[in-house]
């Protein structure tokens, strides 16, 4: 006789955001398919939609209230939740319909409100869920999220008031969770939060046993152990801090992917003072060149702010003048956007939004002239190349060690028909642009 198994509620989820939110979506999606929930890819198969929003840009908030205005007019049940969750009077002013709201983390909340919902029925074929849970990431690279919070008072921002002060996770706990990951089809870890460098500053660097021996809540602890993983180990969002330093010998040995994140937002030293950053610009330097001694191929990637209030003209070109003697590999600039709660919006001296599309356009292209010098000395070299997706022609596309998803470049790939996402191949490099690698595997 047949049996037939009830089909259990599913569940749609738009994310929103940073990486971090993502690991967000990622576990509360994990907790849910672990309830006997179904996934939907759409929102017509959905019986509730999840929104995780975004609230760190005032553009940002907007793209979240437009994202939950569109769950609602195609799906109709929204449950809200992320850090634009903290203003829930905001958006029931706008959704007064929406199910239920809760603010960034709160795991436990959003999963009891799709409880009520959308109620499923607890049966033992249906509630199984792969031991890595659930991803929205390929396959083959996973985001690891090793602390929340941030203690910093940065002027521009607001994430300590949305997501609160630095906590950290246990080291046993994260490799554990990183070993999963690995043992799942992990290649790559990247490894994320609000402050990597200060990870385990709140727990006094308390030590966990792993695998008999102990490990310190410590950014250099944690990297050697991930390293010992067998998989790519990337470290986002490293304040640089002076224990930084003791990481670049990792990355020397091979241990650590040679890629360093390190938000620096200016260099002026009267703008860093007013952005509450850390001023002292010749010594970042002076490390820089440091690190580039002990690993010549470690590759920086940092995000700069233009047009924050009060800065001049010589400011700007302090910070150009930085930005040749540093050498970055990869960087990212961003207009100054004035984000509600954020102390920068009571400065003096704001930029015109004419001059800071001037000076934004003038970052990029010195750093872009940067970047295609650094690209075009890579043309005859064989690197190793993590393979992300391969066509149907026969070319590919992957990442050098110094890429990141999403937000480095990319290295294209011919007669690549013989590799599949997740290969780790040697490629000659052949060409290169502003932004981009051009090569092919060494064999077929």
């Amino acid at each position: 006789m047949a049996i037939t198994l009830p089909s259990p509620p599913k569940v749609g989820m738009v994310s929103l955001g940073c990486p971090k939110a993502l690991v967000d979506s990622e576990r509360i999606l994990t907790k849910l398919r672990a309830d006997g929930y179904g996934l939907s890819p759409d929102y017509a198969g959905a019986d509730v939609v999840l929104v995780n929003t975004c609230g760190f840009l005032d553009s940002a908030k907007e793209e979240s209230l437009e994202a939950i205005g569109e769950a609602i007019a195609e799906n109709g049940r929204v449950i809200v939740t992320g850090c634009m969750g903290n203003e829930a009077d905001v958006i029931r002013a706008r959704f007064p319909e929406v199910l239920a709201i809760s603010g960034p983390h709160q795991y436990e909340a959003v999963v009891e409100a799709v409880h009520e919902a959308a109620p499923t029925v607890p049966n033992a074929f249906v509630d199984l869920v792969p031991e890595a849970g659930l991803k929205l990431t390929p396959r083959h690279y996973s985001y690891l999220k090793i602390s929340e919070g941030c203690n910093h008072a940065c002027a521009f921002c607001i994430i300590p008031s949305i997501r609160g002060g630095l906590v950290s996770r246990r080291p046993d706990a994260i490799l554990r969770e990183a070993e999963k990951l690995v043992a799942a089809g992990t290649r790559e870890l990247l490894v994320i939060s609000q402050d990597t460098s200060a990870y385990g500053v709140d727990i006094r660097h308390q030590p966990r046993e792993w695998k008999g021996r102990e490990v310190r809540a410590h950014m250099t602890d944690l990297a050697g152990e991930l390293g010992r993983l067998g998989a790519w180990v990337r470290l986002h969002y490293v304040y640089p801090y002076p224990h930084v330093d003791q990481v670049i010998p990792l990355m020397a040995e091979g241990l650590v992917l040679p890629y360093l994140d390190i938000p620096f937002q200016h260099a002026a030293p009267s703008i860093l003072k007013a952005m509450k950053r850390p001023a002292n610009e010749a010594k970042v330097l002076e490390r820089i060149r440091r690190w580039r001694e002990i690993c010549p191929d470690i590759a920086i990637r940092s995000t700069f702010v233009v047009g924050f209030p009060g800065e001049t003209e010589g400011d700007f070109q302090y910070l150009l003048d930085w930005l040749d003697e540093a050498q970055l590999d990869r960087v990212g600039a961003f207009r100054f956007e004035p984000v509600e709660g954020a102390p920068a919006n009571a400065l003096p001296d704001p930029v015109p939004e004419t001059v800071k599309e001037e000076r934004y356009a003038r970052i990029m292209e010195k750093t872009a002239a940067i970047s295609a010098a650094k690209l075009a000395a890579k043309v005859g070299l064989t690197l190793d190349v993590i393979i992300d997706e391969v066509d149907a022609d026969g070319g590919a596309t992957g990442r050098s060690k110094a890429d990141a998803p999403e937000i480095d470049g990319s290295v294209f790939l011919r007669n690549s028909r013989h590799l599949k996402a997740g290969d780790i191949a040697p490629v000659i490099i052949e060409d290169a642009d502003e932004h981009d690698l051009y090569g092919a595997p060494i064999s077929a």
